[in-house]
């Protein structure tokens, strides 16, 4: 489950996808752990080079929400 705390990691514009996902790993998951799964919307941020490179280093699986069924959506949109 989501805790629905911010956290803000300071960054560089051009940092790149595994530097991110470097950073997110060693910022995040130390206070928060490694989720198995996600369950997200569509979002195309959800769905970038990004997301993809961390969730295939950490073994999590990454799940979407089926298009055009807001029930499926839960509280991603609230």
């Amino acid at each position: 489950k989501l805790t629905k705390v911010a956290h803000f990691i300071a960054g560089n514009l051009k940092d790149d996808s595994p530097v991110l996902a470097k950073r997110f790993v060693h910022e995040i998951f130390r206070l928060q752990g490694v989720p198995e799964l996600i369950i997200s919307d569509r979002d195309p941020r959800m769905m970038s080079r990004f997301w993809q490179t961390l969730n295939a280093a950490l073994g999590t699986k990454l799940n979407f929400s089926s298009a055009y069924h807001p029930e499926t959506d839960g509280q991603t949109e609230r």
